[in-house]
């Protein structure tokens, strides 16, 4: 990005990721002034209005959407990587999940039946964290605040 860094607030930045993440990709957006660190949030599906949104969110180059966790490979990739690590035996089931609609609840009762749900949300958490950065570092965004 040219222009250099714009800083934002951590916290918000988590709150709009995991809104972008929780639809559908390009259902629910939200996206970062590089001028101001301010994050913008629109949807597809929800009743969102923000009376100060510019009308050029998608369109102008002063702003960034917030990746969806697709877009980070912490999607079905990430679950796999745990189950890599942490119950190699389950790997055909799981992959067994994916091929029909249902495999996310299908996962976590498969992880609760093994006592390993905890273990799951700190994993993703932290791949979470890990993924964020990375792309705040690639975007000339700053993180502040928060954790």
């Amino acid at each position: 990005m040219s222009g250099g860094t714009v800083a934002v607030d951590s916290v918000e930045l988590r709150i709009a990721f995991e809104f972008v993440s929780s639809a559908a990709p390009s259902e629910n957006n939200a996206y970062i002034s590089l001028d101001t660190g301010k994050i913008y949030w629109t949807s597809d599906v929800a009743d969102i209005h923000d009376e100060d949104q510019p009308e050029d969110l998608e369109t102008s180059d002063r702003y960034i959407a917030v990746p969806h966790k697709n877009d980070l490979d912490l999607g079905r990739r990430l679950v796999m990587d745990f189950v890599e690590e942490a119950m190699p035996d389950a790997t055909n089931t799981v992959v067994g999940f994916f091929r029909r609609k249902g495999a996310y609840g299908r996962f976590k009762d498969l992880l609760q039946t093994r006592g390993m749900l905890q273990r799951w949300y700190d994993f993703e958490d932290r791949a979470t964290e890990d993924a964020l950065r990375a792309w705040c570092e690639d975007s000339d965004i700053q993180p502040v605040g928060g954790r």
